[in-house]
């Protein structure tokens, strides 16, 4: 990586960081489906101008927005974090960064699709990372075949606490693809076995290949 990629990567981050915070005020000031669509024309303007953005120069040429599904509220989640398979330790191999090593806070339950293990980076930043793995991976029309992400805090991705203390928001509306879903030069831990639902997850960004227009 050289210093202006580094720069270029720090400052996506930071612009990440921002949108989150606008998200969060947009769901307590206006709605939840108010800041989806905050999240969403964000996320559009980072991928289709950001220097750092996951997709080509080529592919920026003809990107006219990420392929999100509309919102739906019966997707929205305020989980209390139970104790179910904390402290569990993950070890994530990676391309680029070598192993990753995850350590399990506990589980989220979600009513009607089943439970996913909430974890935290075991290094340096700690961030929660919340990962998902449901049937539409890698179905056509369906999301990113590797799983998507609903929170990484240590980058900017957080929905923040809910309302009950001890709980936080899980909002699948705002599931995302990793970005190694459209460059391979990226680092993208993915869900294992603990993240996997074995129902649908209809909403949120959903997979297409913008290499070809």
């Amino acid at each position: 990586m050289t210093a202006t990629t580094a720069l270029a990567t720090a400052d996506w981050r930071r612009r990440v960081f921002g949108l989150y915070d606008d998200v969060r005020d947009r769901a307590v000031s206006h709605s939840p489906e108010a800041a989806h669509a905050l999240w969403q024309e964000g996320r559009d303007d980072l991928f289709g101008n950001h220097s750092a953005s996951a997709l080509s120069k080529d592919a920026r040429g003809t990107f006219h927005g990420l392929t999100v599904a509309p919102y739906d509220p019966a997707f929205r989640f305020e989980p209390l974090v139970e104790a179910g398979g904390a402290g569990e330790v993950m070890d994530v191999a990676t391309g680029t960064d070598g192993v990753v090593h995850f350590r399990r806070l506990g589980s989220v339950s979600l009513p009607g699709l089943g439970t996913l293990a909430l974890w935290q980076l075991a290094s340096y930043g700690g961030g929660l990372f919340l990962p998902l793995h449901d049937r539409t991976a890698g179905v056509p029309g369906g999301s990113y075949g590797g799983g998507r992400y609903v929170l990484d805090t240590i980058k900017g991705a957080h929905l923040g606490e809910g309302r009950t203390p001890g709980s936080l928001v899980v909002d699948l509306n705002f599931a995302y693809n990793p970005s190694c879903a459209y460059d391979e030069e990226w680092a993208c831990p993915l869900p294992g076995p603990a993240n996997r639902l074995a129902s649908e997850v209809p909403v949120g960004e959903l997979y297409r290949d913008y290499t070809r227009g």
